[in-house]
């Protein structure tokens, strides 16, 4: 299976306390935009975008808000409330703090064609550490999960339907939850 041309619907996290970073880290200045616009803009170009959290200004066009109900529930119930407004198979799912991870999901895609029995295709840092809010998930893989709201859910449970990992690096796995992250991701754009 090849990345399909228009892409697979794109389920970004935008919500959250940010309390481990101190203010709201999605709008951090990193590398002369934000956290979340840079996220966005390394997703594919016509690849559909739906955001989950509250709205806020975003150059991407066509990109869609929706909000988990209720709000604040936590990644788990944003990721089960995007792919309702999506449509296909498969959905993307990157945390609106990766602001490189969207360059890594047409790989996904591609492993996740490749593995017909597993549920998902995840990144995979240079630690070995596999991250459930960078892959891409089988639509019927989700089912299971949409019994609740997954409110207070952990996001691991994303992973129950079997997965398969893929190296992607640090860099492209890197979030930014902490002001030492954000440091590292602008080194990372300057390649310092």
């Amino acid at each position: 299976m090849t990345a399909p041309r228009e892409g697979v619907p794109v389920v970004v996290l935008a919500g959250g306390s940010s309390r481990r970073f101190g203010a709201d880290r999605l709008a951090a200045p990193l590398g002369g935009s934000s956290v979340l616009e840079r996220a966005v803009a390394s997703i594919p170009s016509g690849w559909p975008v739906v955001l989950v959290g509250p709205a806020r200004p975003l150059a991407r066009p066509g990109a869609r808000w929706v909000r988990e109900d209720p709000p604040g529930g936590g990644p788990l119930a944003a990721v089960l409330t995007g792919p309702a407004a999506c449509d296909g198979d498969v959905v993307a799912v990157l945390a609106g703090d990766m602001p490189a991870g969207g360059v890594v999901l047409p790989s996904l895609v591609v492993a996740l064609g490749a593995e017909e029995t597993v549920g998902a295709a995840v990144a995979e840092d240079d630690e070995g550490r596999v991250t459930p809010l960078l892959g891409v998930y089988r639509r019927s893989s989700l089912a299971h999960l949409g019994l609740g709201t997954g409110h207070g859910g952990r996001a691991m449970a994303l992973l129950d339907a079997g997965y398969v990992s893929v190296h992607v690096g640090t860099a492209a796995a890197r979030d930014v939850e902490t002001p030492q992250a954000l440091a590292e991701a602008e080194a990372d754009l300057t390649g310092g």
